[in-house]
């Protein structure tokens, strides 16, 4: 191997290593929200400044490669691609970190039938495997697998969407549960970015294998046309 063959390598390894971190900080929140586990939550406040060294390492690398081998064609698109996806895993990290947050301020447990009624519980489990499959997509550069992650966003957003009015609904069978549904639905909408972070990170998996650029995807369900590809 070349040396920026090499160099581009560990680059790749890295980045799945940031991705399996921000994947453990997203379940991790997850489990402290339904065990209601304090502890648990602090771990991923604390852990997140990891992933904030992931994507400052990253950048950093990137930016060596750049200056010591000028790569072209794939490497190039590859390394474009990298530093964007660094930046959406380290956005997903944060999010992760805001909802683990909400877990340490909170005074009472999130209800589990209020969770399960505003769909946020499989809103979360979904937002989780669209995001390994993400990293799977990848892993084996399938952009096939890369683009699956556009329909499947639909169903993040269509949670989301209808997340005022099941929380309102919760709302008024307890009014005194109106802290913890707010809570809930900040939660919601927090998935939904992580729903289109993933999304930004497939089509740049599309980019870097096949050089096409995907621009302001229409999702399925809006009917107003196909992705528009460079």
């Amino acid at each position: 191997m070349t040396p920026l063959e090499n160099e581009i390598t560990a680059l790749k390894k890295e980045l799945i290593s940031m991705w399996i971190l921000v994947q453990s900080q997203l379940n991790k929140a997850k489990d402290a929200m339904l065990q209601f586990d304090k502890d648990l939550a602090r771990e991923v406040l604390v852990k997140e400044k990891r992933v904030n060294s992931f994507e400052l390492k990253i950048d950093r690398d990137c930016e060596n490669i750049f200056a010591l081998h000028c790569p072209v064609a794939i490497d190039l698109r590859f390394l474009l691609a990298a530093l964007k996806i660094n930046t959406n895993l380290e956005r997903i990290g944060d999010i992760a970190a805001s909802i683990a947050k909400y877990v340490v301020d909170s005074s009472v447990n999130f209800d589990l039938a209020a969770m399960e009624s505003t769909s946020m519980i499989r809103m979360y489990e979904e937002a989780v495997n669209i995001l390994i499959d993400t990293r799977t997509a990848f892993e084996k550069e399938d952009t096939v697998l890369a683009r699956s992650i556009f329909k499947r966003d639909d169903v993040l957003d269509a949670i989301n969407d209808n997340a005022a009015a099941t929380v309102a609904e919760v709302i008024k069978g307890n009014i005194e549960s109106m802290p913890e549904a707010l809570y809930i639905l900040s939660i919601i909408r927090k998935l939904e970015r992580v729903g289109d972070q993933s999304k930004n990170i497939a089509e740049e998996i599309i980019f870097y294998v096949e050089a096409k650029i995907l621009k302001h995807y229409q999702s399925s369900h809006s009917g107003t046309g196909d992705d528009e590809i460079i």
